[in-house]
């Protein structure tokens, strides 16, 4: 016959929800105020903003062809380029965070959503400082 389905508390799912973009920027609250100094003084001078999807212009600039390929973005100038404090006609420093195409990576990963959240904010955090996408990889694989 089949397989026996483990057992699991009643209706367990039958009332969850997606978490909504509130949710989300409470997990990147969680993930800021988690931050080791100097991190957390970096941070101090970006906004963070939490989205659906990317801005369809955004995604021609970039030449990406779905907006599910695009988890996060930092928008601006970073402190590396003298970016830290925001000049008359400059626009404000932003990391976006992008609600579904981070569902979709989390329904494919087994990561915690978290988790996930927290990799794609201090991600975009990093180019804020400065730092290259290479040099992200290179710090996390010499972390692990």
């Amino acid at each position: 016959m089949g397989q026996k389905l483990p057992d699991f508390p009643a209706n367990r799912w039958a009332d969850a929800m997606a978490p909504s973009l509130d949710d989300f920027t409470h997990m990147v609250r969680d993930a800021l105020r988690d931050l080791p100094q100097p991190f957390l003084d970096y941070a101090k001078h970006v906004s963070v903003r939490v989205d659906d999807f990317p801005d369809p212009d955004v995604l021609v600039d970039m030449d990406i062809e779905t907006p599910f390929e695009l988890l996060g973005l930092f928008v601006g100038q970073g402190i590396a380029e003298g970016g830290a404090m925001v000049e008359s006609g400059q626009l404000e420093n932003a990391i976006w965070l992008y609600r579904r195409p981070i569902l979709d990576y989390w329904a494919e990963h087994e990561e915690t959503l978290g988790t996930v959240v927290r990799h794609v904010f201090i991600h975009e955090l990093g180019h804020h400082i400065g730092l290259s996408d290479d040099d992200m990889d290179r710090i996390e694989t010499e972390a692990l």
